[in-house]
């Protein structure tokens, strides 16, 4: 199935349109859709409400009622800017079905009618092949949705909806579903595809592209209410990322480096319609707040789609012990030997973590006190209940000086584990439903690629580059993580490309374990990308099963890359006198 040919299906100039977002996730700021339909012009708005995570909570809600299972705030942004989208001619495309899309859009109509408006509503289908589970080999999960591509979106706004609802699907989907249908792309246009899903994956986790979670936030003028991006796409799939006039938070090179670097993984990005060279994307100052992509190669997409698998993992607790002062060691060898011989069941797993926040001849109580963490799992929620905890009330006036815990004793909860597994492209029924019921189904791609690894050159060559001093890596490196399942990937950028080869030399596999000491025993897989200045590195299984399985303090290894860059490197003088260029472009 291709496009429809008109080349001016959703914007008012055929060869620009200017998409925008209002959510990075669940929970995302509320006044986001409508700022950004009163901040300027767009002619699509869209939004991501969906993750790992949030497709668990999700299903939860919809074992507990079937009419739920979608993003409720986004249907409470929608009630309040229908009536504006509608009267702009915005189309808006969610991904905020969840679980259940044909919930979320009988929830819109019966919403739209209660204003008096009849909106157009189209939704894409197919995502959840739960029913087929074992049939397609994914076991037994309690949800098995797919990641579907763009061009189910891209047939559903050709067909004139004003409003677009998905389940899981790419995240970069949301945009590039509307462009395929804007600029009549097919699925020969590999690059047109792949320059857009660049622009989608950077504005696709809302201000996370215009200042926020920035290493160096400290540069932006203001980052008390950040402006949301948008992306204005052209006809051959360059982009420029931007934000509407006026609004505060900041677009660069380097702002848009780090969302670019943000839960990657090598050179090759693959989706369902297109596999992305992010080895050839350039990123270039077009003014203020503004920055081109351009030069995005694509390839055949891969002949399989990933499938997000959510399972019931069994049941957890945890208890956090303050030790304070001296003999820290000590006190945490003491009580974990306490605590082990009062349970009166082991659970099947037990993990100890001590965090040494103290600090010597401490100036407050806090800043004397460490954390000493032990979490028990364990299929029978009686084993990690009540009494687990109550094993470290027991020998609280036994124990080392000064012992408390930070919580009361509490029962155990459920936890879930996210398995990515993958299917045939052909194997779920991708299908969008028009608004008058017609339904109509969406071919997979008849060319495809078995995905290869891309990790780029080695490291450079540097030579002798003069004295050095020993500072944080993050005095000339920025970095950027973020989850995917059980991995983290951390992606670090330098700003003046002079530094490039110095870094490219400094993050080998052997300096990388030795600056993160978690990385121990895990793989590594290190992706050098020159044209970004960047180096991404993707440490595997840090996080265990998953965020929702809770493996570290920092469940999503959100702070990995801001650990990184806190760590002390030699760094040559003459890249701390350096300065980027102006309109630097890589």
């Amino acid at each position: 199935m291709s496009a429809p040919s008109n080349g001016t299906a959703v914007g008012r100039d055929p060869e620009l349109l200017r998409i925008g977002n209002c959510s990075g996730f669940y929970g995302d700021r509320l006044s986001a859709m409508r700022e950004m339909l009163t901040g300027g012009e767009l002619d699509v708005l869209t939004g991501d409400w969906l993750a790992e995570l949030t497709m668990l909570i999700l299903l939860r809600d919809r074992l507990k009622d079937p009419d739920t299972g979608y993003a409720k705030t986004f249907l409470r942004q929608l009630e309040d800017c229908l009536g504006l989208a509608l009267d702009q001619g915005v189309t808006i495309v969610a991904n905020a079905g969840g679980v259940n899309t044909p919930g979320l859009v009988a929830a819109i109509r019966t919403m739209a009618a209660a204003q008096g408006r009849e909106p157009t509503v189209a939704y894409v289908r197919g995502d959840d092949v739960g029913a087929r589970a074992g049939e397609l080999g994914l076991g037994s999960p309690l949800g098995a949705h797919a990641y579907l591509g763009a061009f189910g979106i891209a047939r559903a706004v050709a067909s004139g909806a004003d409003i677009v609802v998905t389940g899981r699907v790419t995240d970069a989907s949301v945009v590039l579903g509307p462009a395929i249908a804007h600029f009549a792309w097919t699925r020969e246009d590999l690059d047109a595809l792949a320059g857009c899903t660049v622009a989608g994956h950077v504005i696709e986790c809302g201000a996370q592209a215009t200042g926020g979670n920035y290493p160096f936030f400290t540069e932006v003028a203001d980052l008390v209410h950040p402006g949301f991006p948008l992306a204005e796409i052209r006809r051959d799939g360059s982009s420029v990322i931007t934000k509407h006039p006026g609004t505060a938070g900041l677009v660069t090179v380097d702002t848009v480096t780090a969302q670019l670097l943000y839960e990657v993984g090598d050179g090759r990005y693959a989706g369902p319609d297109v596999t992305t060279r992010l080895d050839t994307v350039r990123l270039t100052e077009d003014g203020p707040d503004r920055v081109l992509i351009s030069g995005v190669q694509g390839e055949a997409p891969p002949p399989e789609l990933k499938v997000s698998c959510t399972s019931f993992g069994g049941f957890r607790n945890e208890v956090t012990m303050v030790l304070t002062g001296l003999d820290i060691e000590a006190k945490a060898d003491l009580f974990r030997r306490q605590f082990e011989d009062a349970l009166t069941t082991s659970p099947a797993e037990v993990t100890w973590t001590l965090a040494r926040t103290d600090r010597p001849d401490a100036p407050t109580q806090q800043q004397a006190a460490a954390l000493l963490t032990v979490v028990g799992r364990d299929p029978d929620a009686n084993v990690v209940g009540r009494a687990f905890a109550n094993a470290a009330v027991e020998v609280a006036l036994g124990s080392y000086p000064g012992c408390h815990p930070t919580a009361p004793p509490a029962a155990g909860s459920p936890y879930g584990v996210f398995t990515p597994r993958f299917v045939p492209q052909e194997a779920p029924a991708h299908e969008v439903v028009l608004d008058h019921g017609t339904v109509e189904r969406v071919e997979p791609p008849t060319v495809t690629a078995t995905l290869q690894p891309l990790r780029g050159p080695g490291p450079e060559e540097t030579g002798d580059l003069g004295p050095t001093r020993r500072l944080p890596l993050g005095a000339v490196a920025g970095a950027r993580a973020g989850d995917k399942g059980g991995h983290v990937n951390v992606g670090v950028w330098v700003r003046d490309e002079r530094a490039w080869p110095w870094l490219s030399a400094l993050l080998t596999e052997d300096r990388v374990r030795e600056l993160l000491p978690d990385t121990a025993g895990l793989d590594l897989e290190i992706t050098r990308l020159p044209n970004l200045c960047a180096v991404n590195i993707v440490v595997r299984d840090l996080l265990g099963l998953g965020v929702a399985y809770n493996a570290r303090f920092d469940p999503q290894g959100k702070g990995v890359g801001e650990w990184l860059r806190s760590r002390h490197v030699d760094i040559p003088e003459a890249l701390l006198t350096s300065t980027p260029p102006s309109g630097e472009n890589r």
